[in-house]
């Protein structure tokens, strides 16, 4: 019943925010009492803890899977950021920025396993396409890799890039290719090109 309940409030949560959604909420659309809810998690906050990281250990295996298939690095950066636009609902209530306002110590312990997880596998991905020509051989894997993190988590915030204004699948579809062309090679510049024209 603890999974169904995360699962449901996980849905529920990326679909209509954290704030926004209530104990009595996900009690109604799973057909139970909100004293089951209440058998596995203390309270609001124990269950916007763990749901916040069950869709990251989701989104980390989901990743992990990704990173071990035997495609190009840049169009492992299109894979990935594929998946976590279908992983987070195409960021439909910006699930990061609600977090990080209403629930800060939860949104602070999870930036630091995202940052851990996405860093692993960019530094990874960056010696990749450096070995393979595809990126820039005078590229700084380290640097490179954290301001990756930093810009691709920096266009999350509302306040800068309020979703009135910008739709978040077109803001990380621009990111990812401003950020690629800054490091690609020409040999990458065509595959980048290409993989852009088959997108």
């Amino acid at each position: 019943m603890k999974e169904t309940i995360l699962k449901k409030a996980t849905e529920m949560f990326l679909l209509l925010g954290f704030k926004s959604v209530t104990m009595d909420d996900i009690a109604a659309e799973l057909g139970i009492s909100k004293k089951t809810i209440y058998q596995h998690f203390a309270n609001k906050n124990d269950l916007v803890e763990g749901s916040s990281n069950y869709l990251f250990d989701t989104i980390a295996g989901g990743i992990d899977t990704i990173c071990q298939i035997d495609q190009s690095p840049i169009k492992e950066f299109f894979v990935v950021r594929q998946f976590l636009q279908q992983a987070l609902n195409h960021d439909a209530v910006s699930p990061d920025y609600q977090l990080q306002k209403f629930f800060p110590k939860i949104f602070a312990c999870l930036r630091t396993k995202q940052f851990e997880k996405l860093h692993s596998c960019m530094l990874n991905n960056l010696q990749r396409g450096v070995n393979e020509g595809l990126y820039r051989a005078d590229l700084n894997i380290e640097f490179t890799a954290r301001i990756y993190f930093t810009g691709i988590t920096g266009i999350k915030d509302a306040d800068i890039f309020p979703r009135a204004i910008y739709n978040m699948e077109l803001l990380t579809r621009q990111y990812l290719e401003y950020h690629l062309r800054a490091i690609v090679s020409e040999k990458g510049l065509e595959e980048l090109t290409k993989t852009i024209a088959e997108k």
